[in-house]
């Protein structure tokens, strides 16, 4: 996938990425109710509808992505209506039916997968409504914008965090055994993190360097399937793994259980995303080598200005916004976007989230990690 990052994001979002950037892996209920008056939906502004896709892989859908997007679309006055599908395709396409009968004048997505998504883009358009996709690429879908992470990045960074790790932990070891537990296949970032990762790990495993011992994508981004399935791989490897590629800070939790299980945590290093409270917690521990830290919050603010504009009919105001661009490869088409910059985050740097108020201290310096956050000047 081809695509065009922001060279002046700040300046074209009225943004500021100075500090370039998911809690508990819960899984709520699936509330199947189609009412669009829900707390998000205040009135006093024009109406736009968001649908987030699931909680069970990360928390940062309900943590973070809602409550910084109402703020946002808020601010921007609009009047948000922002609901979660619990990653219930068929609960994603009602509530987008909802939205579109209830007249919103945008709708943005982080769908479930590419197809519901296409589909209820689909729907939108025929009503007028323009859609925005959010973090999550519709592949053969027909949304007017794109806001998201350079997400082809995010794997090279978790690719360079394996590196490092690796240098660290595995000195000299040829070739050093690798297992990769993937993101669902039927998301589109799965696939570009995936293909970041690639630009960077296989030439080491062309090398000699290191041995892919196995790839395997977790199907829904599933913690508990990618923890089992990571078992499996393991044991069939006859316990023997030294580093792992996990595709977020969720799939690094199910790894590093498995991990503690055999006594090998802390001699592995391990990759995730998110910068989650628990991720930034197994970094400090050394459980977890790296994570990768998203800005959410300028995610929010990129998507509530793009929706400001449509929700005005300014296409020409929209575009100024969306310099970026990528490639819809089922599509045949290319997506205006707005593509936004992340970081490599190590134990040396987790102060950098805290500082920038992503997490709070407290979220992180838990009881036995009181006197390393002292030491890292974390407060």
């Amino acid at each position: 996938m081809r695509s065009k990052s922001l060279a002046l994001i700040a300046a074209s979002t009225g943004l500021a990425l100075a500090m370039t950037a998911c809690g508990a892996n819960t899984s709520t209920g699936g509330d199947t109710t189609t009412d669009t008056n829900t707390d998000s939906a205040s009135g006093g502004g024009t109406k736009v509808g968001v649908i987030l896709p699931e909680t069970k892989s990360s928390a940062r859908w309900e943590g973070f992505d809602k409550p910084l997007l109402e703020k946002a679309l808020k601010a921007e006055g609009l009047d948000p209506d922002i609901q979660n599908a619990q990653g219930d395709v068929q609960k994603f396409s009602t509530l987008a039916d909802g939205m579109i009968n209830a007249g919103v004048k945008v709708l943005i997505i982080a769908t479930p997968n590419s197809e519901v998504g296409a589909s209820v883009a689909q729907k939108a358009k025929s009503s007028g409504i323009p859609v925005i996709d959010y973090d999550r690429l519709n592949l053969g879908g027909s949304s007017d914008y794109y806001v998201s992470f350079d997400n082809e990045k995010v794997g090279e960074l978790q690719g360079q965090g394996l590196v490092q790790g690796l240098e660290k932990l595995a000195p000299g070891k040829k070739p050093a055994e690798v297992i990769e537990i993937e993101g669902a296949p039927t998301d589109n970032n799965a696939t570009l993190f995936h293909n970041g990762q690639k630009k960077v790990l296989e030439p080491k495993y062309g090398s000699g360097d290191y041995k892919l011992v196995q790839s395997q994508a977790i199907p829904d981004w599933d913690n508990q399937q990618g923890g089992v399935t990571f078992e499996q791989i393991l044991t069939g490897n006859g316990q023997k793994v030294d580093g792992v590629v996990a595709a977020n800070d969720g799939l690094a939790g199910a790894v590093i259980t498995v991990l503690k299980k055999y006594g090998l945590n802390g001699k592995v290093p391990v990759t995730g995303q998110d910068a989650t409270p628990e991720g930034l917690q197994a970094v400090l521990r050394g459980d977890q080598f790296m994570t990768v830290f998203k800005p959410i919050d300028a995610e929010a603010n990129a998507t509530a200005k793009l929706a400001a504009a449509l929700a005005k009919g300014d296409k020409a105001g929209a575009d100024a916004l969306a310099t970026g661009s990528v490639e819809d490869t089922k599509g045949s088409r290319t997506v205006k976007s707005v593509l936004l910059e992340a970081q490599l985050i190590t134990k040396e740097n987790v102060k950098t989230v805290v500082d920038a108020g992503f997490v709070k201290a407290s979220e992180v310096c838990v009881t036995d990690l009181a006197a390393t956050c002292t030491e890292l000047g974390i407060k």
